[in-house]
């Protein structure tokens, strides 16, 4: 059955349109409209979509019905099937069967109270569509709501593709040819469509359909039109860098709006330009990975994360990683610091110990009254040499699938991380495992390393969210900060970084109270007394975090007050200091450059045995070895 308002029992005024009867101005805009139309030949009703400006001359119109006809030939789910390119008293049109669906103006207007998550669903199938017109080298460049088609299944297409040609395109198009109609002039056409300028318009061209879909996302999610304007052309005339208005979600919407979903929508329709998304496919992402996880708790870009685990592993080993599981066998009865330090130098090696510890041996560990498994000595007591053959088996070499830039990131950031680990163990409270404490800071940065290795261009993306700008308002020179890290990532991939790497330990079968540890203390809420071993040791490992990026985050000239804020933040909850801030991150650096790490305590928490100094361990022989670790695993 057509999705389409069926005809009024009064006759309604028509007016001829060519062969068309026009029955009704379903949308229109500064650049476009959309009538409903009866064809008398087919006797079928169409959505006409036209120009509001005929073209200036033969040329134009011949470059106008060239655009659309290619436009036209284009097959995709989500672009709307046209049945006709021509031209009626003097104007141009696109022809698209009614019977497609509603425009989505009219579609919403039918279904009251829809929410966030289906409208997103919406703007993201248009985006679909977009993005394969796009690539095609199409565009639109007036996106309206009345150019959505909606069908009764909420199926949506885009209609109206290169209706639009302003004069500027059509004179890089032609390359100064009166009219393509002779063949050399044809010739001339396509050759010019390789053009640097020309390609240079569309992709501008392609970024102005980005940015209205930024509009459009606000009008359905405020189900007012940005800055009361219902042409989203005329609103992006408003946005910078032409205008100097601002389009921001407010906090009073008709449904409640997710911070991601905020993040999203503000970052579409950003002041800064360069802070936009320029790609339909970057909006899409961003778009359809909230939805995913606000529909599914392991949806969208966490269900894509957990797949990639089993394709290219968590995180790839260092050179070497192989010898030094050889090498390790052959030890016997040696001092359990000696052997766990070289583990330790491998991030990758480290967390596939615990996550064999933990996801196979962790219900007979509890059931043996003891805490989770947090330190790679009492991983090597529980699974063996054997174990750690196994682990390393299973790790892909360096850089994994990395290329040579994505690997130097990674390896810069997993550096920075291994700092906040050292500054963990020089923060930690009396009495406290170090090796604990490490493993803990290291994994609040999960998730960080997680989106470095798995997402890299989204890790880039993110990173040059968080920088500040230098601010083009003349009235105002200062420069214009940048997002925070859990804006930026709402706006690239839809969630903030923390929840991916929070469901990967959740995935490895790491405890509630790692997962707790894990989570480092929320920036905006003060730090009060912590309650027992698990919120010490969090906050530990939060403060560590926090003044590694204070260090590597912040401009040269801000260093200091970022590191006296973090001071002054854990004062109270760890009795700490500016002083003992900076000496705690020197220490650091100086365990870093040497390589080496603190493994010995006084006492344990959480379960683990303390260290003593004569604590020796006899590793088991690689048969005595494989045989505890089956019987554990079954």
């Amino acid at each position: 059955m057509p999705a389409s308002v069926p005809l009024a029992d009064k006759p309604k005024p028509t007016r001829a349109f060519g062969r068309f009867e026009l029955r009704q101005l379903l949308g229109k805009s500064s650049a476009t409209m959309s009538w409903l139309a009866l064809d008398p030949q087919s006797a079928q009703e169409v959505l006409l979509c036209m120009p509001r400006v005929q073209p200036a001359d033969a040329a134009g119109l011949d470059l106008w019905l060239y655009a659309a006809r290619r436009a036209s030939r284009l097959n995709h789910p989500h672009l709307a099937a046209v049945v006709d390119v021509g031209v009626a008293d003097h104007w141009p049109y696109v022809a698209v069967d009614r019977a497609l669906g509603l425009t989505l103006a009219e579609w919403t207007k039918t279904r009251p109270g829809l929410q966030p998550a289906e409208l997103v669903g919406l703007l993201c199938q248009a985006l679909e569509g977009l993005a394969f017109a796009h690539e095609a080298g199409a565009v639109h460049q007036d996106l309206q709501l009345h150019h959505l088609i909606v069908d009764e299944q909420g199926h949506v297409r885009v209609a109206g593709l290169d209706i639009v040609v302003e004069a500027t395109l059509a004179d890089t198009a032609f390359g100064g040819l009166a009219s393509p109609s002779e063949p050399g002039q044809r010739q001339g056409l396509y050759a010019s469509a390789l053009d640097p300028a020309h390609l240079r318009t569309r992709r501008e061209a392609a970024e102005r359909d980005v940015l209205a879909v930024g509009v459009l996302l606000y009008h359905l999610l405020t189900d007012q039109p940005a800055l009361d304007e219902a042409d989203a052309g005329r609103v992006i005339a408003r946005l910078p860098p032409h205008g100097r208005e601002t389009v921001r979600l407010p906090w009073a919407t008709p449904q409640p709006i997710a911070e991601p979903l905020r993040a999203i929508a503000n970052r579409a329709t950003h002041r800064q330009p360069r802070q936009r998304y320029l790609a339909a496919r970057t909006l899409l992402r961003a778009l359809d990975g909230w939805r995913q996880a606000a529909l599914h708790d392991n949806g969208g870009p966490v269900a894509l994360l957990l797949d990639r685990l089993h394709s290219v592993g968590h995180l790839p080993a260092l050179p070497g990683v192989g010898a030094l599981a050889v090498r390790l066998a052959g030890l016997e009865g040696k001092h359990a610091l000696e052997l766990t330090e070289p583990i330790l130098r491998d991030m990758a090696l480290s967390f596939e110990l615990l996550r064999q510890v933990n996801s196979v041996q962790v219900q007979a560990t509890l059931a043996a009254g003891n805490g989770p498994v947090l330190t790679i000595r009492r991983a090597l007591a529980l699974i063996g040499v054997n174990g750690v053959r196994h682990a390393a088996a299973a790790l892909r070499a360096w850089p994994g699938p990395l290329d040579e830039a994505g690997a130097a990131s990674l390896k810069q950031l997993m550096d920075r991380v291994r700092l906040a680990g050292h500054v963990a163990q020089a923060l930690r409270p009396a009495g406290y495992d170090p090796e604990a404490i490490y493993i803990i800071a290291l994994l609040q940065n999960l998730g960080r390393l997680m989106v470095q290795y798995h997402f890299p261009q989204d890790a880039l993306q993110i990173a040059a969210l968080m920088q500040p700008a230098a601010s083009t308002d003349p009235d105002d020179p200062r420069d214009l900060p940048g997002m925070s890290e859990e804006a930026a990532a709402h706006a690239v991939l839809g969630v903030a970084i923390e929840p991916l790497g929070v469901a990967v330990a959740r995935h490895w079968g790491l405890s509630d109270t790692v997962l707790h540890m894990i989570r480092r203390l929320p920036p905006g809420l003060p730090v009060r007394s912590a309650d027992g071993d698990a919120d010490r040791l969090r906050m530990a490992a939060s403060a560590a975090n926090e003044a590694v990026d204070a260090t590597t985050q912040q401009p040269a000239g801000k260093t200091a007050p970022a590191l006296a804020q973090v001071a002054e933040r854990y004062a109270h909850g760890l009795g700490l200091n500016l002083r003992d801030l900076n000496q705690a991150l020197g220490s650091a650096r100086a365990a870093l450059m040497g390589n080496t790490f603190v493994t010995a305590a006084g006492s344990a928490a959480l379960g683990d045995e303390p260290a003593r100094d004569d604590d020796t361990v006899r590793l088991p022989t690689l048969a005595e070895d494989a045989g505890a670790f089956t019987g554990a695993a079954g």
